[in-house]
């Protein structure tokens, strides 16, 4: 097969829609870093003002290929890449203490020379495909403890996680699991106990883990020491209005040290205002509806649950990140899916993104007729 008629088939088979979605939310992320990065350099002190500009260009750049790449996939292929990249991630997070580094009171990344490499943001895609074949084996009547597997990988992945310690991704990859759980037809008994032990783990982890417990308790009781990060957000947010106050005039991303990425939403709301805040959520909107209409067309239940488990973690993963903007929620240190800088978070989420993309390819049989 030419070269050419391999890229027809490709551009006929590939979901557009969601393609283009995923490419307009790495390309607004490129806009807020222009934003962003001059003050996120001068608080660093750094020579170069456009320094996380760039780093954000490369990242965004390889994002592209690494999603325009899996997309071709076949199935079979995409899937076992997933699990190698769970299984790569599990091996390094298990050598974190010896060969990680501690930022902010957690080990959660290992250094690829310049480059922090977080090895918890690949196990997300990788776990949730992983999760979907496991359940789906079960459910077809092959020989093998499909529910019993996942429990087990996910009680290791949790363990792993709360060592870090990385609360965040801990409460997103427990969100996908119970979705994954439900959408494979568990029952109802089931639910019921699966969310009882995460409320227990979660109670459990705010008595255990100090920085939990002054994250909860400070958000619950203010300090009276002043204006924390939240409140600066939610300050800016409101200062931007309906139109904003125009690019480069905003405040917010000089006082908050983590404007570029944790809090890149509101540095979006207060220079672009409402309008700018609304469609990056509707774009998130677009993708999670998209994706999970084509899961219900898809015929292979493994592709369905393996596409909306995908979806999940995005659409709850930025669902959490606008929260904590809001003051809505606890701080989480959780990025917006493609939009706030990190070279892990982008590239992790672009490979999420191409699994999405070749497991929703139009293939002979893939789809149910309408």
């Amino acid at each position: 097969m030419t070269p050419v008629r391999r890229m027809t088939l490709w551009w006929r088979g590939v979901d557009r829609t969601l393609m283009f979605v995923v490419l307009a939310l790495i390309a607004t992320g490129l806009i807020l870093a222009m934003a962003a990065s001059p003050a996120a350099a001068d608080r660093l002190n750094l020579s170069d003002p456009f320094y996380f500009l760039y780093r954000q260009s490369l990242f965004a750049g390889l994002s592209v290929l690494v999603v325009l790449g899996l997309s071709a996939l076949s199935v079979k292929d995409a899937r076992r890449l997933a699990m190698l990249a769970m299984l790569g991630a599990l091996v390094v997070m298990i050598l974190l203490p010896f060969i990680g580094y501690e930022v902010k009171g957690a080990t959660r990344w290992v250094r690829l020379g310049s480059f922090g490499l977080q090895p918890s943001e690949f196990l997300k895609p990788g776990l949730i495909v992983t999760f979907a074949w496991l359940l789906a084996e079960e459910k077809r009547g092959a020989p093998v403890p499909g529910r019993l597997i996942a429990v087990l990988v996910y009680l290791v992945c949790v363990i792993l996680l709360m060592r870090q310690p990385d609360f965040g991704q801990t409460l997103l990859i427990t969100a996908c699991f119970g979705g994954l759980f439900f959408a494979s037809g568990l029952p109802w008994l089931w639910v019921v106990g699966f969310g009882s032990v995460s409320i227990v783990g979660a109670v459990g982890a705010y008595f255990t883990f100090p920085h939990i417990t002054d994250r909860v308790q400070g958000f619950f009781n203010p300090s009276s020491d002043g204006p924390t990060q939240t409140d600066r957000a939610v300050e800016a947010i409101s200062r931007g209005g309906i139109a904003g106050v125009g690019p480069g005039e905003g405040e917010v991303k000089h006082v908050l040290p983590d404007a570029h990425t944790d809090f890149i939403f509101s540095v979006a709301a207060e220079e672009f205002g409402l309008l700018a805040s609304l469609s990056i959520i509707g774009l998130f909107s677009i993708l999670l509806a998209r994706a999970w209409t084509q899961a219900m067309r898809l015929n292979d239940h493994f592709v369905q649950l393996a596409v909306s488990g995908l979806a999940l973690q995005f659409g709850l993963q930025a669902l959490i990140n606008i929260a904590v903007n809001l003051h809505l929620i606890p701080p989480k240190g959780m990025t917006l899916p493609f939009v706030s800088y990190g070279g892990s978070s982008m590239l992790a989420l672009a490979f999420g993104a191409g699994l999405m993309l070749a497991f929703t390819q139009r293939r002979p049989g893939a789809y149910s007729a309408v």
